[in-house]
């Protein structure tokens, strides 16, 4: 039985990729999707949810994957505000059930998301694709922030993880990140955790924690989801079915030591949603996004398909980030979210699997 097969979506006006684009390409089951106008801390209302389903329903897809709802500062700095957080998500948790969602996607990164130098970075053969310039993040982080925010004003789009209203405070947001060191983060996880696992296992919704992007400490914040060994401790930290992973295969081997089919074929039990995404690696800790195919990057695609092929993975997966072809370009196209890349890796990994159906025995 093949994984199920998911676009990620980012709402109608809120991005130029069509429902109607996207139930063209073969394969494709769901839609991962979010209230992207949300903040951090803030209830998702049943209505708004409403909204999306009847967006998403008439196009045949199910809405299983939800993708993110964020986790305030509050919660990752134990701040005044975490407890009525944290009831405000399990309220979402309680929101989502009834819309059949059974997996939530989410980070646990401090102050950044995932984090690029460059949103359209030339690879030669006349796409873009995200760049990271490894020497651009030894400098001032507002630097790079100021440019991703610069970009998201001229052409009226919001990032995950880079909301305007929390930008606008990133000094103020460093100085509530200063005193956390990486044992306070991770027992501010696990708090966290503790007191959602209940809601989950009443709902039967698994929160699958996405890996830190990139997969080391940046500007002096700690980072925590890096590789096998704090993988297998966040599993233990909280034992629950209903605590997992989104294994995102580009996160992780970004750092170029980790093997992700290893991790695959040993926590593939755990793994609720899985993102495939190619990375190409320069010798100077730069790296680049490349197509899917195995060969033009870093990863290990074919291995990673295969250790979830051998493991009977039949969970949540998606494309993630690809180049930027043909007429996409600033303005026209999400960075790393085109319509063409990610359509030719949905067929690039069907097709893998389809092999693997009819010759892998």
């Amino acid at each position: 039985m093949p994984m199920n097969m998911t676009w990620r979506w980012y709402g109608a006006g809120n991005d130029a990729i069509q429902l109607s684009d996207i139930r063209q390409i073969p394969g494709v089951e769901g839609i991962v999707w979010a209230l992207h106008d949300k903040l951090p801390g803030q209830v998702w209302e049943t209505a708004e949810i409403q909204a999306v389903a009847d967006q998403i329903r008439p196009y045949g897809f199910h809405m299983d994957v939800v993708e993110s709802v964020n986790v305030s500062d509050d919660i990752k700095t134990a701040g005044p505000l975490r407890d009525q957080h944290i009831d405000a998500y399990i309220q979402t948790i309680r929101n989502l059930a009834p819309f059949g969602v059974k997996v939530i996607c989410y980070n646990f990164m401090p102050v950044f998301d995932w984090t690029r130098t460059d949103l359209f970075h030339p690879v030669g053969d006349g796409s873009t694709a995200l760049y990271y310039e490894a020497s651009k993040i030894k400098q001032d982080p507002r630097e790079m922030a100021d440019y991703v925010m610069s970009f998201t004003e001229k052409y009226h789009m919001t990032f995950p993880g880079w909301e305007p209203e929390r930008m606008a405070k990133l000094d103020e947001l460093f100085e509530r990140y200063r005193p956390v060191g990486k044992e306070d983060l991770w027992e501010n996880f696990r708090y966290f955790l503790e007191a959602i696992m209940p809601v989950c296992r009443e709902t039967g919704i698994k929160m699958a924690v996405h890996m830190d992007d990139p997969p080391w400490d940046i500007f002096g914040l700690p980072r925590l989801l890096v590789d096998e060994a704090s993988i297998g401790r966040f599993l233990k930290m909280v034992d629950d079915p209903h605590n997992c992973l989104t294994l995102c295969s580009g996160s992780l081997n970004a750092d170029p030591r980790n093997n992700v089919a290893d991790i695959v074929r040993k926590y593939c039990d755990r793994v609720a949603f899985a993102h495939i995404r190619n990375v190409k690696h320069f010798p100077n800790g730069d790296f680049s996004e490349a197509s899917h195919r195995d060969c033009d990057g870093d990863t290990g695609i074919l291995d990673i398909l295969k250790a979830y092929h051998d493991c009977g993975f039949q969970g949540y997966i998606r494309p993630d980030h690809g180049r930027h072809l043909w007429t996409e370009g600033p303005g026209t196209v999400r960075p790393g979210y085109g319509l063409y890349d990610r359509a030719l890796g949905v067929m690039y990994m069907l097709g893998v699997w389809d092999a693997l159906d009819k010759f892998d025995h």
